[in-house]
């Protein structure tokens, strides 16, 4: 009998029925077990505090069983996706795998897998996802404001829409770039085959994935009046929307903490042979620069929420000033965590123009030394200048002048990093691709950004200035200015490499111009606005200003539109057409472009041994003494 013959005469394998497929750990699994703990904890809840059982939560003001359905609700999702397994076979002494679902399919994505290359997928299309929410929060914002008088929602509800927005833009887009880019590829640029903690990576996005859906069910539970800084007494005053955003923010909070902590251990302890602190990237910089804050910072964040929710539930008196508490106190411990918050956003992006840079100017990086202490210098110094956001809430006079001089310092770091990219773009033959278009932009927004906190920082200037649109413009400028356009910049450069697809040239282009151009428009007027004196967070104002607003509305729609530009590029691109990418599309010399397309489970057949600079483009790169796509 022939080889062909016999292979035909085998019974295959039959695929396990679909009813098999989704008994398991697994997204459905997850949804099942966080449904039925949510309705536990809200049992328990009622239990506790003495009320009658309710459904009707609209009527039933109970902080208690919200907090506790929320947070069983978390746990039952979490064993669900199957976190569970591996403490617990441990502890039953029965052996267990140290990888779960690698090599699984398309399955992967919905469920616990320990590849970094799937994370980082995941927090690519999740984060995608409530950045998307929140931006329609924006539309929604901004409709309301092409009236000096509230036409479309009213005032609570306009309160409501300014939280969620702010809330779901700090909280998701933290790990906006660390989430997808720097779980994706920090291993393979330091030359390693996984992360060093990977459950603990992935657990991170699932807890964030967590977070946003119990933020969008606040408006289940009436809202929340605080905006995203969630102050004292209204936090105290609030309805229970109020503790959708305290277990939003802590779950954030416990997410930045453990990405932070295990992005640390990968970068110290993981790095290939030959690759010192001076060779490395100056993206995994970035990243580690900001991993630094995150772990100093989130828990304060957690701390301070969980007081806000002791005081709420069980009539602690942390912020409650007629306890003995002092809602002062709450603000001073928001903003230690706020303002490095601020830095964790904008550092990333720092990394993405530096890393990109020499790529497209076939330069090395211009001050290599100066951008990393510029990046060390940002995360110490953003630890000493919080209580600029104070200077009209109570603060003494006399710490007045140290927190105007530490803002006026942290500007000296941020320096170097304009100075490392206009030091790169000298005398260079730039290629303007879509990636660095938006390069170029980040550095025009950011500029804006930091001139227009001169005037915050200054204690006189701010008085006039502060809570007003000029503090929203020269917040966006900074953030959406700062990060968004990183972030598209990213997605644009490294895309290619984590699907073996590009987008469409003309489409991208469209999409960077319209969202260049409309940006600027939406939120240029704004500090005409601010200084006008109007406030944030009000429907209502002066009808003088009506044909600003409605002009910084048109441009906020089109904006909005540009964003549809880039989603009807991906799906035609990714999705539809699948256009297929080079192996190394922007001829870069970075180890992440020298693997094969998609990226191996392990990352790598044997572990590179690096001796040479990041960014030597006048010569070649070479990776254990061998070309780099040889060595790769």
């Amino acid at each position: 009998m022939s080889t062909t013959a016999a292979a035909a005469s085998t019974p295959q394998p039959i695929g396990r029925p679909l009813w098999r497929k989704l008994i398991g750990f697994n997204l459905l699994t997850a949804v099942i077990l966080g449904v039925g703990g949510y309705y536990l904890g809200w049992f328990i809840g009622h239990q506790i505090s003495g009320k009658s059982f309710e459904f009707q939560t609209a009527t039933d003001e109970n902080d208690v069983a919200l907090l506790l359905a929320y947070f069983f609700g978390v746990v039952g999702f979490l064993i669900g996706l199957g976190f569970a397994n591996y403490p617990v076979s441990r502890l039953l002494g029965k052996p267990a795998s140290l990888r779960e679902k690698e090599e699984q399919g398309i399955g992967r994505y919905f469920g616990l897998c320990t590849d970094h290359k799937v994370v980082g997928i995941q927090y690519l299309v999740g984060i995608g996802l409530f950045f998307f929410i929140g931006g329609l929060n924006a539309m929604l914002i901004r409709t309301e404001l092409l009236h000096p008088v509230p036409t479309f929602v009213g005032p609570n509800q306009y309160l409501s829409l300014v939280g969620m927005h702010g809330t779901m833009m700090m909280g998701m887009m933290t790990s906006g770039i660390l989430g997808p880019f720097a779980n994706y590829f920090v291993p393979i640029m330091i030359g390693a085959r996984r992360m060093a903690f990977p459950r603990i990576e992935a657990l991170t996005f699932w807890l964030l994935m967590a977070a946003g859906f119990i933020l969008v069910s606040t408006i289940f539970f009436g809202g929340f009046p605080t905006g995203w800084t969630g102050y004292e007494p209204l936090n105290d005053q609030a309805v229970m929307g109020m503790d959708s955003y305290i277990c939003f923010f802590a779950l954030v909070g416990l997410s930045m903490c453990l990405l932070g902590l295990n992005m640390m251990a990968t970068i110290i302890t993981m790095r290939a042979p030959g690759l010192t602190w001076s060779r490395l990237p100056i993206f995994v910089w970035s990243v580690f620069a900001t991993s630094v804050l995150m772990v100093l910072a989130a828990p304060m964040l957690i701390a301070t929420l969980l007081m806000a929710a002791l005081d709420r539930t069980i009539s602690t008196s942390f912020f409650v000033a007629g306890g003995g508490g002092s809602s002062y106190l709450f603000e001073n411990l928001f903003w230690f965590f706020g303002h490095p918050e601020v830095y964790i956003l904008a550092l990333p992006g720092f990394g993405i123009v530096l890393e990109l840079l020499p790529v497209f100017t076939r330069k090395p990086l211009w001050g290599y030394r100066l951008a990393v202490s510029g990046m060390l210098g940002v995360s110490l110094l953003s630890f000493f200048v919080w209580q600029h956001h104070l200077f009209v809430s109570g603060i003494n006079a006399d710490l007045r002048p140290f927190y105007m001089l530490s803002t006026e310092i942290i500007s000296v770091p941020t320096g170097f990093i304009f100075l490392c990219f206009m030091g790169t773009m000298w005398k260079s033959r730039t290629s303007f691709t879509v990636p660095m278009l938006f390069c170029v932009a980040w550095a025009f927004n950011f500029l804006l950004g930091g001139l227009s906190g001169v005037f915050l920082s200054d204690s006189p200037s701010d008085t006039d200035t502060h809570g007003s649109f000029f503090v929203m413009a020269h917040f966006h400028y900074t953030i959406m200015g700062g990060l968004i356009f990183t972030f598209f910049a990213g997605i644009y450069y490294w895309v290619p490499k984590m699907t073996g697809l590009r987008f469409n040239e003309r489409l991208s282009k469209i999409h960077f111009w319209s969202m260049f151009v409309a940006f600027n428009s939406t939120f240029l007027p704004l500090f005409v606005l601010g200084m006008e004196g109007m406030p944030r967070r009000v429907s209502t104002y002066s009808p003088s200003l009506q044909a600003l607003n409605v002009w910084v509305s048109i441009s906020a729609f089109v904006l909005g539109l540009s964003m549809l530009v880039f989603l009807v590029n991906a799906v035609y691109s990714l999705i539809f057409v699948r256009l297929r990418a080079e192996s190394n599309p922007w001829r870069s010399k970075s180890l992440e472009w020298q693997v094969p397309t998609p990226v191996p489970v392990n990352n790598f057949e044997q572990i590179p041994v690096f001796d040479s600079d990041p960014y030597d483009y006048g010569t070649p790169l070479t990776v254990g003494g061998a070309p780099a796509t040889a060595g790769a």
